[in-house]
């Protein structure tokens, strides 16, 4: 049951007949329209390993605080498990009536063991188990999205390493501006996503506290242990204020921001793709398992992986932004308006996990052209910065030296050349400075390794960063 919803077939299936455990209070049936309206069973039903964990783990605590038997905790366990079992065989049957994952389980529960299924829930309520539910869930679905994000990092640091050497244009407002090496450019989008990992794992910290024993809202009466539900649940801590717990979904908005810009730099590398691996660039060629074909034109390879991707950017911003507008008016405690934290949350680890995983593949097979790379930065004068520095360090100041270059280029620039093509007379023209070692610094390969200092793009420079890189992801 990976899917947001339950297939047509297992939706058209479901029972809208069995009693409702939470109806007592009430003297008429629910209009069946409001019934199915107000159902969440259709969406979370995903959680049910998470609520049965949580049930279990009440459960056991109620026996060790004398409000169940030990028989009594044995018989809830074992039926909880059972329906464990056949949630995952594809056999239980899901019922509307019943609203949401955790009366459809307690339901089955109290059919299978009888009377005794029906104490499990003492002590706690729908709104401390949801949270419950829903942390627990999450926390379970951090480990694979950092595992996909250490992937994609480690597809990064191949690529880097390969090319290390391999110049490219550098550019800032999309003009030619210095050459950089396409290894430099690939450890960018590595920092980028160490930022990433480090804001999931400070994002973990606050997922992982726990809601349980806050019950409705104001705790219980029943002698419960909150400490030892943690220790059985795996929580870190416990949350101190029971009117907070329940209504406190900031674990999930803080989430989304962290898969939000996540997404962006996704979006960031997806643009410099889909622009490299145009006919204009032709830097880069992409797997034609990430691309399409066209069907009017035979010769078109659309990139279509991380144009989707740079389309799905939206769709968890959008997620962000409906968590924000539904918190942001809900007095204290739990609304009903909180039903709708799950579609948005489930949905931004879905798209942010297939994200991830498509993108490892996708630039594990990545193709770079070096030579287009070079003779594009030959075009663009991308070493006259370098000879304006050169200038200086001859005692040039620094606007005089910004000056001559500007006339230099201008010149190659009329006469089709690149700095590097022009001779010492030439250049001589614009500065009796300038001698016959200019051209040492004019190259492409002696641009990017004058650059030699922690972080710059000098080749050595990049396999520094990826030794660095790769000492930090043992320790």
């Amino acid at each position: 049951m990976s899917t947001l919803f339950l297939s047509s077939k297992r939706l058209n299936a479901m029972t809208t007949t069995s009693k409702k455990l939470s109806s007592a209070r009430l003297t008429q049936p629910t209009n069946a329209f409001v019934e199915e309206f107000t159902a969440s069973v259709q969406f979370d039903h995903r959680m049910y390993k998470q609520d049965i964990k949580g049930s279990i783990a009440h459960a056991t605590m109620l026996a060790s605080v004398g409000v169940l038997t030990k028989d009594e905790c044995q018989k809830i366990t074992l039926g909880l498990e059972t329906i464990a079992t056949e949630i995952d065989n594809g056999e239980f049957e899901w019922s509307i009536a019943q609203e949401d994952v955790h009366m459809n389980i307690e339901a089955r529960l109290i059919a299978l063991i009888g009377e005794v299924g029906k104490k499990l829930h003492t002590g706690r309520s729908r709104n401390d188990q949801v949270a419950t539910d829903v942390r627990l869930y999450l926390r379970d679905m951090i480990e694979p999205i950092r595992s996909e994000l250490f992937r994609l990092q480690e597809a990064l640091l191949a690529v880097a390493e390969r090319e290390a050497d391999t110049i490219l244009p550098g550019f800032t407002h999309l003009q030619t501006a210095q050459p950089v090496t396409f290894g430099h450019h690939m450890m960018a989008w590595y920092e980028m996503l160490c930022r990433d990992a480090e804001r999931l794992d400070d994002c973990e910290k606050r997922v992982n506290s726990l809601p349980l024993g806050a019950a409705a809202l104001a705790g219980t009466t029943f002698p419960i242990d909150r400490e030892l539900t943690a220790k059985l649940l795996g929580f870190d801590r416990i949350c101190l204020n029971s009117l907070d717990a329940v209504s406190d979904r900031d674990f999930a908005i803080e989430f989304n921001s962290f898969a939000s810009l996540l997404m962006m730099h996704l979006s960031r590398f997806s643009e410099e793709l889909i622009i490299w691996s145009s006919a204009q660039f032709d830097f880069v060629d992409l797997g034609d398992a990430f691309c399409t074909g066209s069907s009017i034109m035979p010769q078109k390879k659309n990139p279509d992986v991380p144009e989707l991707i740079r389309g799905k950017t939206s769709r968890v911003y959008g997620n962000l932004f409906n968590l924000f507008t539904l918190m942001k008016n809900q007095p204290l405690a739990y609304n009903k308006d909180n039903q709708e934290d799950k579609e948005p949350l489930f949905d931004t680890i879905d798209t942010l996990l297939g994200s991830l995983r498509v993108y490892a593949d996708m630039m594990s097979v990545i193709t770079v052209k070096a030579d287009n790379m070079r003779n594009a930065a030959l075009r663009g004068y991308a070493t006259a910065t370098d000879l304006a520095d050169y200038l200086v360090r001859k005692g040039v100041p620094f606007r005089d030296a910004h000056e001559v270059v500007g006339l230099s280029v201008a010149y190659g620039i009329k006469h089709q050349k690149d700095l590097s093509e022009l001779s010492l007379q030439e250049l001589q023209m614009f500065s009796d400075q300038i001698s016959d070692d200019v051209f040492e610094i004019l190259t492409l390969e002696g641009s990017v390794a004058a650059r030699d200092h922690l972080g710059g793009t000098a080749p050595n420079q990049v396999r520094a960063a990826i030794q660095f890189a790769r000492s930090q992801r043992k320790s």
